[in-house]
């Protein structure tokens, strides 16, 4: 070895340099480590959902229990409602059976520690899709079910025309939800005053605004209809014209449980694209059958969606044969073959002006 004769300032320059080297090293080996451990949590839990339905053989779907046409229990304890027909989707995509499906009635405090503990497999509940809650709850939304917007519900005695009118009036809202902060913006951008009445759930909101203890009623919209019907005087109130805010609702699972939102998200987005290419619960099985690759793709004929999914390749077939395309479930619970008669509005395909769209399937 050819010894080298190095001055004390290059010495101490090679010393530093064999220490960053080192350094580097050491990093590099602890940043694998760390990868390598954090990729080992992902993967579990990515797994974890889904197998523990799949061994549980029932889906635990956490929605709330006082909406009428989206998520409403009746006498006998049967679950029926929009959001609801949605879990039954995902039930049917991952066990085969619509049916196997139990909902856990959550008010809006507690339905995100419900979806975080581990209480519940998915959370819908009309929540609205934002970004501190992507982001700060550990939780992850699966997509847009239902395009709202927050508005207000007078009574017609009051000749309130527009929610510029509202100045000084008392809110009766329900705590916990995105609705106290947009009558703070809304208020505050138009110099207005207002003072908020709160109640934990929704029935107790809807109960004190019947009784008179405040003025107006404000939730998204969707919730102000599907109110009215079940006040003692529906056609004492009117919705405004105004919408204040946006509001998609969406479901929701945990972070890190990737297997688990494709297949929250591609149950939905394969119930929009079997209404794009008309495929419905009468005529799905002679569908199966078609020469149009965008169906068979859709239903499994061909193609690896299921395989990609970890999902069976009749999954498809068995959510919309079970539950129906997204139209199908639109109309029944909310839109034209509902008491509600909602218009589809920005929940039309956007195909014919609305904002429900499938990306491609292949």
């Amino acid at each position: 070895m050819t010894r080298m004769n190095l001055t004390n300032n290059e010495a101490c320059a090679t010393l530093v340099l064999h220490k960053k080297i080192r350094g580097t090293k050491m990093q590099a080996i602890l940043k694998g480590l760390v990868g390598a451990a954090v990729g080992l949590v992902v993967s579990n839990a990515s797994a974890a959902t889904i197998e523990n339905v799949r061994k549980n053989g029932v889906l635990t779907c956490g929605t709330n229990s006082a909406t009428a046409g989206f998520s409403l229990p009746d006498n006998e304890g049967k679950w029926t409602g929009f959001v609801v027909d949605y879990c039954r989707a995902v039930a049917a995509a991952v066990l085969g059976d619509a049916q196997k499906v139990r909902f856990i009635p959550l008010t809006p405090k507690d339905r995100f520690t419900a979806l975080q503990s581990g209480e519940i497999d998915i959370l819908a509940h009309n929540a609205t899709w934002t970004s501190s809650r992507d982001t700060s709850l550990g939780i992850l939304f699966a997509g847009t079910y239902f395009y709202d917007g927050q508005g207000f519900m007078v009574r017609k005695a009051e000749n309130v025309g527009s929610a510029k009118d509202l100045d000084g009036a008392s809110i009766c809202v329900t705590q916990g939800t995105t609705t106290e902060l947009n009558l703070a913006d809304y208020f505050r951008s138009h110099s207005m005053t207002f003072s908020t009445v709160g109640f934990a759930d929704e029935e107790a909101v809807v109960k004190a605004y019947d009784e008179g203890r405040c003025d107006v009623l404000s939730a998204d919209t969707s919730t102000l209809n599907a109110s009215r019907q079940r006040m003692a005087k529906a056609d004492d109130s009117i919705v405004l014209p105004e919408l204040i805010s946006k509001e998609p609702l969406g479901p929701a699972v945990r972070q890190g449980d990737d297997h688990w939102l494709n297949v929250a998200k591609w149950t939905l987005l394969v119930m929009v694209a079997a209404e794009e290419l008309g495929v419905t619960q009468q005529n799905v099985d002679e569908m199966k059958s078609s020469d149009n690759p965008n169906i068979r793709r859709l239903l499994g004929a061909e193609g690896s969606l299921g395989k990609d999914l970890g999902l069976g390749d009749t999954w498809s077939v068995d959510v919309i044969k079970q539950v129906g395309n997204y139209g199908e479930v639109f109309d029944r619970n909310i839109g034209k073959a509902s008491p509600l008669k909602m218009e589809r509005g920005l929940n039309a395909l956007w195909s014919e002006g609305g904002l429900q769209y499938a990306p491609p399937i292949r």
